[in-house]
């Protein structure tokens, strides 16, 4: 009776040092998240789970080209995943199938993004300019066609953003972490 004490006792131990462990790395480092739909494709498929990294904003500000989970400003208890454009103060254009960024509002400072390694062949259609303030941030799905993004809803406050997605997990043969495109 006693070895059977003793066991539960430990058991018990483990347990509680595994809960103070898991906890707040859950709750305050990595979360998951499964994607729904296709409008991040081809990079994210639907049912792909994914490691979201939520530290690393607090240190920094997000990069232009990270993938993020988000708070949905129309309704946040939904979460979506978009890949960040426009960073604050500067103005998104969107025009001729092209994305036209004003870095310096006021300046001639632009850049036009070129996104063929990661989207080779995307169309961004449409004719908008959208100027960013300050804690303000553009947001695109890859698959520009069929996604619901800063062009229809409007722009993403910083304080909705849950993190940046680093790792794909699942499926297993898809495995992947994820890097930063570099913009010319």
């Amino acid at each position: 009776m006693k070895a059977i004490f003793l066991f539960i006792v430990e058991l018990a131990k483990i347990v509680l040092i595994a809960i103070v462990i898991v906890v707040p790395i859950r709750a305050f480092v990595f979360q998951p998240f499964l994607v729904r739909g296709d409008s991040m494709q081809p990079n994210f498929a639907n049912g792909d789970y994914l490691i979201v990294e939520e530290l690393s904003y607090r240190f920094r500000d997000p990069k232009r080209g990270e993938t993020v989970v988000f708070r949905f400003p129309q309704n946040p208890s939904s979460r979506y995943i978009k890949r960040i454009i426009g960073l604050p103060g500067e103005a998104v254009q969107i025009r001729n199938n092209q994305i036209i960024i004003e870095t310096s509002l006021g300046s001639s400072d632009i850049l036009v993004l070129n996104e063929t390694s990661y989207l080779p062949g995307a169309q961004t259609v449409g004719s908008s300019r959208t100027v960013l303030g300050k804690d303000e941030y553009f947001v695109l799905g890859d698959n520009r066609q069929f996604s619901s993004d800063s062009r229809q809803w409007g722009i993403l406050p910083e304080d909705h953003i849950i993190g940046r997605a680093l790792l794909r997990v699942f499926p297993v043969q898809t495995f992947a972490k994820f890097s930063i495109p570099q913009y010319e």
